[in-house]
């Protein structure tokens, strides 16, 4: 009979999580227990940290991780830090960990669970509602938002290839135009002495990007930017790639590489340099590194900004399961 674990420490279980992650639906870098670990660092005070277990024997069906403020239940990770969450299931016993998990939750004090950021093609977002209305609670599933992603090529080439005829003129003329104004270079920061180096650079030109995006790099989000950057340098999962322009570093973009894809986290550029483009170039040469190491995707994240579509992406979505007692 599978048993419910409880605990409030990600080290009790991360060595299951990391063994289980390979056979989940949902396997990506926002679903990691040391990316949800720095999280909880910077953010869990005030907070209770629940991550339930499903084990029955010495297997592991599933993991749940939550944290609970007040009488809501939500993943680990806010909406601004986090693109993806999910309940860590073994494929094809989602029906079972779902139904258990509600029967476990059933004698625990809260009134809603708020489940945001699941991926369209997580079988969780089709379980969860049915299960939800089964165990007599009130469910609501709507579109959060939108995650463009690119499938790769083989090479450059034939990424270019699959671009419109529009599209795929527009990105070399912006090369060019960049090219005829100064000597160009980007390159990749991956190592952990490097991207201690040159943070400075993401966080000022992050903020220089616009005022929303210098409101949003708060000390406490600063804090969180490094920290990350610390822990996913040293797993060698942090691409940190800046563009140059003689010299002068003008735009630059995280890159988080985890399994077959490069994660567009976040981004920003010099507003001094916006008429050459710096912002889209910086972006494109990124996803040109991502085909030269053999990633097979490239996911831009969170938001349907148009130069994602410029750049080949095709339309994803999250959505947001919100279950309450009645």
């Amino acid at each position: 009979m599978p048993e419910w674990v409880s605990t409030d420490r990600f080290e009790e279980v991360q060595d299951a999580w990391e063994q289980l992650l390979p056979s989940c639906s949902t396997n990506n870098i926002f679903v990691t227990p040391w990316l949800q670990r720095v999280w909880w660092r910077n953010f869990g005070d005030n907070l209770q940290l629940r991550i339930l277990s499903l084990r029955d024997g010495d297997s592991i069906l599933g993991i749940a991780p939550l944290v609970q403020e007040g009488d809501v239940l939500r993943f680990p990770g806010g909406r601004d830090l986090f693109d993806y969450h999910d309940f860590l299931v073994v494929r094809g016993e989602e029906d079972r960990f779902v139904n258990a998990l509600f029967d476990h939750l059933d004698s625990e004090e809260w009134q809603t669970i708020e489940l945001l950021s699941l991926p369209e093609n997580s079988p969780n977002l089709r379980i969860l509602p049915a299960a939800a209305k089964e165990h007599g609670y009130n469910v609501a599933v709507e579109e959060e938002d939108k995650a463009p992603v690119s499938r790769l090529s083989d090479t450059w080439d034939g990424y270019l290839a699959r671009l419109t005829k529009k599209k795929r003129h527009e990105l070399r003329r912006k090369v060019r135009r960049l090219e005829a104004n100064g000597a160009v270079r980007q390159f990749q920061c991956t190592d952990v002495d490097a991207i201690e180096e040159h943070m400075p650079d993401f966080l000022r030109l992050h903020r220089a990007s616009s005022p929303e995006k210098a409101q949003f790099m708060n000390e406490e989000r600063e804090r969180f930017f490094l920290d990350m950057a610390a822990e996913l340098g040293a797993r060698g999962q942090f691409n940190l790639a800046i563009l140059e322009l003689d010299g002068n570093r003008v735009a630059t973009c995280i890159n988080l590489d985890y399994g077959d894809t490069y994660f567009l986290y976040n981004s920003g550029y010099d507003p001094a340099y916006s008429r050459l483009g710096v912002g889209f170039v910086n972006k494109a040469l990124a996803l040109k590194e991502s085909i030269e190491a053999g990633r097979r995707t490239f996911d831009f994240l969170r938001g349907n900004e148009r130069y994602k579509y410029d750049l080949g992406a095709e339309e994803r979505s999250v959505f947001k399961v919100t279950v309450t007692r009645r």
